[in-house]
Formats: C-alpha cells, sequence, structure tokens
C-alpha cells in the first residue's frame, strides 16, 4: 500500500516501470486464499448462542428447583439471540452491499435497532416472564453473548486443522 501511496504523490509515476503487474492467481492459489479468510456466518454464532443458552436455562431449571429460573435464563438468552439474528438479517441485505457508505450507514442502524431491541426486552422482562428471576435471567444472557469466544476459537483450530497457516 505503501508503493501505491508513494507513486500517487508523485506525478506521472503510473507511467514508469515501478508499477507492480497484477498477477492472475492459479486455482490453487486461490484455493488457498479461500481457505485462509474463511468466513465464519453469523447464523452459525446465532445458533451456537442458541444451543449454549438453551444448555445454561436447563442448568439454571436444575439447579435451582424452579421453573421460572429455566424460563427466565431462557428469556436471557432470546434478549440476545432475537436482536442478533435481526441485526444479522439487516446486515445481509441487499441494499446494506450497496456500496461501502450504505454498509457503514447499515451496519450503525442495524446495531441500534439491537440495542434499542434488548433494552425494551429488558425492561418489558418482568410483565412478559412469570416470577422473574433476574439472576437466572442475567446469567442466560451473559453467557450467551460470551459463547461468541469459543465459536472463534473452535472455528480457528478448524482452520488450523484444514492446514490453514492463521499467522501469515
Amino acid at each position: 500500500m505503501n508503493k501505491i501511496n508513494r507513486l500517487a504523490e508523485r506525478p506521472g509515476a503510473w507511467d514508469s516501470d515501478e508499477v507492480a503487474v497484477v498477477k492472475p492467481l492459479t486455482r490453487d492459489e486461490a484455493e488457498l486464499l479461500r481457505r485462509k479468510h474463511s468466513v465464519l456466518s453469523p447464523w452459525w454464532v446465532l445458533a451456537a448462542q442458541t444451543v449454549g443458552g438453551g444448555f445454561v436455562s436447563g442448568v439454571a431449571w436444575w439447579v435451582s428447583g424452579s421453573v421460572a429460573a429455566g424460563w427466565s435464563a431462557l428469556y436471557g438468552v432470546a434478549a440476545v439471540v432475537i436482536p442478533g439474528a435481526l441485526f444479522a438479517r439487516g446486515l445481509m441485505s441487499k441494499v446494506s452491499s450497496i456500496n461501502p457508505a450504505a454498509a457503514v450507514t447499515g451496519f450503525f442502524l442495524w446495531e441500534a435497532v439491537k440495542i434499542g431491541l434488548v433494552l425494551a426486552m429488558l425492561f418489558a422482562a418482568p410483565k412478559l416472564v412469570p416470577n422473574l428471576n433476574w439472576p437466572a435471567m442475567l446469567v442466560g444472557l451473559i453467557v450467551t453473548m460470551k459463547v461468541v469466544w469459543p465459536v472463534l476459537w473452535f472455528h480457528a483450530k478448524f482452520l488450523q486443522k484444514r492446514g490453514v497457516n492463521l499467522k501469515s
């Protein structure tokens, strides 16, 4: 990138022999590039959050012996997963891929919608969940948010197992 910037600063530099020729990738090079920059789908992350949150709500029900604690933890899971799904759907729309400005605007718009929906769900929790157990709901909420880290770790391990060097 620095070479391009240096060339752009000098008038007539693009006509010189310093400009690098773009070489097309071979099939193997393209496959290696695709494997190295594998994209993790947000839907996989949301699925892992749902499974992890379901597990946490089951544990909350089992440990406390209270169905209300299980439902409260499950509501905490829903307060993460539902806005996250809306956010992912909004970012993957065709409008967000028109140009970079639309993508950035869409990101901030959908992030604001997601935060607003999370707050609305948390404020509505006492009315929607009978016998709301706040600690169980917050544990479900926090664990569901933190499931992203193990998912990213497993994704990196999966790529390493496939022989992709992530360091270079």
